[in-house]
This record gives C-alpha cells, structure tokens and sequence, in this order.
C-alpha cells in the first residue's frame, strides 16, 4: 500500500503552510501513525524561498521540529492530483483551486480560517500555530485516521 499524501497550501508557502506541516508531522509521530506524506505548497510562491524567521521561531518556541533547508514551492496541478487530501487555509484559496474532491480548507474542516500573519510582529505568528494547533485533531480525525497491520497496530 503507498502513503497517502496530505498537501497545506498557502499563498507563499513560507508561513501558514510550512507550520501546519510541522504540526501534522509531529502530531502524527507522537500516535505512531506512519502512513502518510505531509508536505505544503503555495499558490503564488517564490520556489526556494526559506520558511520565515518568525514561523521557525513560533514553531521553536512550540518544541515543534521543521526541516531546517524547508524550501518554499508553487502548487502544481501534478501536486493537488497525486494528493490524497489538499488542505487550503482559507475559503478562497480552495475556491481558487476549482473543486477538485481532494480539496478543502480549514474552514471546511474546523470552522475557522487561518490568517496570514506575512509582515506582523512574532506573536501574529504565535497566534496563527495556536490556531493551527487547535484545529490539527480535526484534522486528523478527518483526513489521516491511522491505518493498522494485520497484527492491529497503527503504521
């Protein structure tokens, strides 16, 4: 069975999108679920642009790890077909990626958008991987249920 794939998408994918990511993974890790590919991607992203200061410090400050050579990329029309679910942070940013069925937002899944915190203070970002944080059960419960073996553990 191949990994199923979980794709963030942002506008810059050096921000919102690259935390989710993150969060996700490390989420994932702690329940010993191993069986999907989390990655992100923007819609209007400068390809190679690192993740920004503020992001890896909000994410340090969270005991969240990151890659540390995270380079941003542009959303392909390859990327949201090989995905199994394309989460967008915003309703408009799904709405901009023309109802593809694997496709839906954090409004969709937990009732609330993620602000773009580009250009604000640090706590802006704190601000925003809390609210990401907040919403990463959901998420999981929605989109990445653990898979189990034939012994019945998670992998």
């Amino acid at each position: 069975m191949k990994h199923k794939k979980i794709v963030f998408v942002c506008t810059g994918n050096t921000c919102r999108s690259p935390m989710a990511e993150a969060a996700l993974r490390q989420a994932l890790k702690r329940k010993k679920i191993g069986w999907y590919r989390i990655s992100s991607a923007g819609l209007a992203a400068a390809e190679g642009q690192p993740m920004s200061a503020n992001s890896r410090q909000a994410l340090t400050e969270a005991g969240i790890p990151f890659d540390e050579n995270f380079a941003a990329r542009q959303l392909s029309p390859q990327l949201v077909q090989e995905a199994d679910t394309v989460i967008c942070m915003t309703e408009s940013q799904q709405r901009a990626l023309g109802g593809h069925v694997n496709v839906t937002s954090f409004p969709a899944l937990c009732g609330i958008g993620i602000p773009d915190p580009y250009g604000q203070g640090i706590e802006a970002y704190r601000a925003t991987l809390r609210a990401i944080r907040a919403c990463i059960p959901k998420i999981m419960a929605e989109c990445c249920p653990p898979i189990q073996n034939k012994k019945g553990e998670n992998v």
